[in-house]
């Protein structure tokens, strides 16, 4: 006996000839996750320039993938196109351009000189700046936040540390000569920052809504950021060490400003629990 066959269903009109209507996304979506990928290639041209020994370019494109990687947010933001998908794809991107590429570079450049050690300062800083990702992430999915998260980090933030692990990088392009004091000091120091990546050292942030400025300083605040630009477009690699020194010793006063106001040198509170 034969199954009776159904009849097909009549097409719906306009539909002949058309598959499944895929859902469209709006441009101002895009924008923020193609800063964030071009950040990613950046890092990554970063090592491979540097391993090539073209030292100098493979600095500036990890530093463009770090300003980069610092505006997507922001854009996403102006745009109102903040995603889950853009969360992940820049946290993908945080632990390339702030934790794998910079530290990269400083083995190729100075740290092979220690051997076994400069690679395991070199693994202990990339781990360390993964940590320091996965906490902060943490910290920001809290629904409820300590009031001092607005004005402090826990430990050094991701990004100031990539600029901070690079500074043998810019003594070396200074002339300083890889010496064997140099090169075992870079290593030691390489691991001094991915400590303080993820030390509870209170670190002022300057994101705290009573961090004001005065309308009269105003304009000489904008005329000596001009001026710093100015100069680190001239002379690149010493404002980048005075920038990096004058970082660390900004540190030591940022705790001191902490224990003056809870008590503590360092931050225990629950909401910075991993």
């Amino acid at each position: 006996m034969e199954t009776p066959v159904s009849p097909p269903e009549p097409s719906r009109s306009g539909d002949e000839g058309r598959g499944p209507r895929l859902r469209e996304i709006p441009l101002r979506l895009v924008v923020p996750n193609l800063i964030t990928v071009l950040a990613i290639c950046a890092g990554l041209t970063g090592i491979r320039l540097a391993f090539e020994g073209r030292f100098e370019l493979a600095v500036g494109m990890v530093l463009l993938a770090a300003f980069l990687d610092g505006i997507d947010g922001r854009v996403a933001r102006l745009l109102k196109a903040t995603s889950n998908f853009g969360v992940q794809m820049d946290s993908l991107a945080d632990i390339i351009n702030f934790g794998v590429a910079p530290v990269l570079v400083s083995y190729a450049f100075l740290l092979d000189g220690a051997r076994s050690l400069g690679w395991i300062a070199a693994l202990i800083y990339a781990i360390a700046a993964g940590l320091r990702l996965a906490r902060f992430n943490v910290m920001a999915e809290r629904e409820q936040k300590a009031a001092w998260q607005a004005e402090f980090f826990v430990g050094v933030p991701a990004p100031m540390g990539a600029m901070l692990v690079l500074l043998p990088v810019y003594l070396g392009f200074l002339g300083v000569e890889p010496s064997p004091v140099f090169v075992y000091g870079s290593t030691a120091y390489t691991v001094l920052i991915g400590y303080l990546l993820v030390s509870r050292l209170p670190v002022w942030s300057g994101k705290a809504e009573t961090s004001k400025i005065r309308r009269d300083l105003m304009l000489p605040i904008l005329l000596v950021m001009v001026l710093y630009v100015a100069l680190l477009m001239s002379y690149t690699w010493e404002v980048l060490v005075v920038t990096v020194v004058a970082y660390l010793i900004m540190l030591p006063f940022s705790a001191r400003a902490w224990k003056k106001r809870y008590g503590t040198l360092t931050i225990e509170d629950e909401s910075a629990n991993v």
